[in-house]
């Protein structure tokens, strides 16, 4: 897995901007390991060092982008504010050397 050699790439976009969206919930991580190629479907269990995180509970937020250019270096949307349509929480971690992997869980769920 490309990931364990060479580490997370960032994002470039999305709802917080660049960076690494991660997330504690394993309902919603499951969703997205895309099955492509005859690759096994995973979900990776990881240690992230947060450090200084802002919330971001409504979109429209005047940081929701650019957060980490105020000194953040996660951003977290809490679970049920209303900014993602599951209701489960999300992170967007900016520097993907704050992501270790632990584990390798496999994911055999089809949605």
């Amino acid at each position: 897995m490309r990931i364990m050699s060479e580490g997370f790439s960032p994002s470039y976009g999305g709802m917080l901007g660049p960076g690494v969206y991660v997330t504690r919930s394993f309902e919603k991580a499951s969703h997205y390991p895309v099955h492509s190629n005859g690759q096994r479907l995973a979900v990776l269990k990881l240690l992230v060092r947060v450090g200084k995180v802002k919330r971001i509970d409504y979109q429209g937020h005047p940081l929701q982008k650019i957060w980490s250019s105020y000194g953040y270096d996660t951003a977290w949307v809490p679970p049920n504010c209303g900014m993602v349509n599951s209701g489960l929480e999300e992170n967007c971690v900016y520097d993907p050397r704050r992501i270790t992997v632990l584990d390798l869980i496999p994911n055999n769920r089809i949605w």
